[in-house]
């Protein structure tokens, strides 16, 4: 886990705000043109920004995508596939301490005006994070927003499934629909699109790298709320996600299972993490014949 924590903070209220957007891609490219097309677009507005395109050893043509796009990214390849919070560390780094960080994955779009929301609601000093509404490829809402992992979410999405237990308010999907249309405060939201300040960068420090894929943005989210910053949800700021279906992918699936256990685990006792452990394996097995993932994220509970 990288700790290290950056010099002190310099956000000053008034002074001008610099602005990195930093997309990693892993055989991204059939995403990569349409992220690049839409920033380009946003981009003549009075804040400009930087781009930042890191690529974790891609196979395809990721990287000669992202250096031939007209818009100017600075590529590095890193010429490994460290983890999604590697590749955010290695574009942060670059971006400077002083800059915003717009963190965002090669399929998201960004509709036009939406940056310069966030930055507009980011200049509360008491926000360290701001996220968008994510939008589907149908135009519907996703529901992105989240409630900290506990025994009660475990076992309520695990027994009634995770869409009756949004509505119940008893899982870790938000489902409030006065949030998603006008916005307000979360514990913490999928990381597809994120604007964090650079004070709470400062204050952070590194996102955890241990954490390869998933849990990497509650682990961090969690840290600017410990630090006494907010997430905060912008209802008007919008960006289309297409997402992946990581139930039909064993690998995904079983990862992103062994490290919500992992977070729980390092916030919890022995006795909570096993009863939260045990909601998981209810959940999967009562949706094992569903597909290869629900038997994955069963396989994953189950091991040491």
């Amino acid at each position: 886990m990288s700790t290290t924590v950056a010099s002190p903070v310099t956000d000053q209220p008034g002074a001008r705000r610099r602005l990195a957007v930093v997309t990693v891609a892993y055989n991204s490219a059939d995403e990569l043109p349409g992220l690049l097309d839409s920033l380009a677009i946003d981009r003549g507005s009075e804040a400009p920004f930087e781009v930042f395109v890191i690529d974790n050893a891609s196979t395809d043509s990721s990287v000669a995508i992202a250096r031939d796009h007209p818009i100017g990214a600075r590529v590095v390849a890193t010429g490994r596939n460290g983890g999604y919070s590697a590749g955010i560390n290695v574009g942060a780094a670059l971006a400077g301490p002083d800059a915003d960080l717009l963190i965002l994955n090669p399929d998201t779009r960004v509709r036009p005006g939406a940056i310069g929301l966030l930055q507009e609601r980011l200049a509360d000093p008491e926000i360290g994070v701001v996220v968008p509404k994510l939008l589907h490829e149908d135009g519907t809402v996703a529901r992105s927003l989240r409630r900290e992992p506990s025994v009660v979410t475990a076992w309520s999405d695990a027994l009634v499934g995770t869409a009756i237990a949004a509505r119940l308010r008893l899982g870790e999907i938000v489902a409030d629909p006065d949030l998603y249309a006008k916005g307000g405060h979360a514990e913490w939201a999928t990381g597809a699109a994120l604007l964090v300040s650079s004070r709470a960068r400062q204050m952070v420090g590194d996102w955890d790298e241990s954490f390869f894929l998933y849990s990497e943005e509650v682990d961090y989210l969690r840290r600017v709320r410990t630090a006494g910053l907010r997430v905060t949800y912008v209802a008007e700021a919008s960006f289309s996600h297409q997402g992946g279906e990581y139930h039909q992918n064993a690998f995904l699936s079983a990862l992103m299972t062994t490290n919500r256990i992992r977070y729980f685990r390092r916030h919890h006792g022995v006795l909570p993490t096993l009863a939260f452990r045990l909601g998981l394996i209810t959940g999967s097995l009562m949706r094992v014949t569903r597909g290869p993932g629900h038997r994955a994220a069963l396989r994953a509970a189950l091991s040491p």
